[in-house]
């Protein structure tokens, strides 16, 4: 099944570490975490705790062990298709998350959101439109979606997680039409 996942982070800088996870599956099931600092995760920027709300003196007091959090991932991600708007940011976070929890950093790999939408819109289109035109509607469904129109992102886990899965719905939906004629 596809997964839709999003992380929040410290900072942008090299030693930014994730302070909240979340994902929806398809079927709508999600979930969140703000998550309590390793220790030696230190990095702080106030300008990104202004755009996401998050202090810092919350995830220690009222966040999830990284530890723990990296376990409910894995139990809860591996075998599934995961996704994300930003993989390389993401994954990054994610692999700091494994790597602090001492868990294979490649036990769950991220992919670019674009490609579940581009791959589940070709699977619709497949069946009823010719080979040589199923790149061309892909890419219209997306268009007609909007999923190029991001507005500005709520800077949430679980807001911007279900916001991926709502594009990706919206391409699925634009593709059933162009495939009904």
């Amino acid at each position: 099944m596809r997964v839709f996942l999003d992380f929040e982070a410290s900072s942008l800088a090299k030693t930014s570490y994730p302070i909240e996870v979340a994902w929806v599956f398809e079927d709508g099931r999600g979930e969140a975490y703000l998550i309590r600092p390793a220790e030696g995760w230190t990095d702080w920027d106030a300008e990104a705790e202004a755009i996401h709300h998050i202090p810092r003196e919350a995830l220690v007091r009222d966040g999830t062990p990284h530890d723990v959090v990296a376990a409910r991932m894995i139990d809860t991600l591996c075998g599934h298709d995961l996704f994300a708007s930003a993989p390389s940011w993401d994954g990054k976070w994610l692999s700091v998350l494994l790597r602090a929890a001492k868990r294979p950093r490649h036990s769950l790999r991220l992919r670019d959101t674009d490609e579940a939408q581009r791959e589940a819109a070709a699977a619709i289109l497949r069946e009823v439109v010719p080979v040589d035109r199923v790149a061309l509607l892909v890419e219209e469904a997306r268009a007609r979606a909007g999923v190029a129109e991001r507005g500005t992102p709520a800077h949430r886990a679980l807001a911007d997680a279900r916001d991926e899965l709502a594009r990706w719905q919206r391409v699925c939906a634009m593709a059933r039409t162009l495939a009904a004629g």
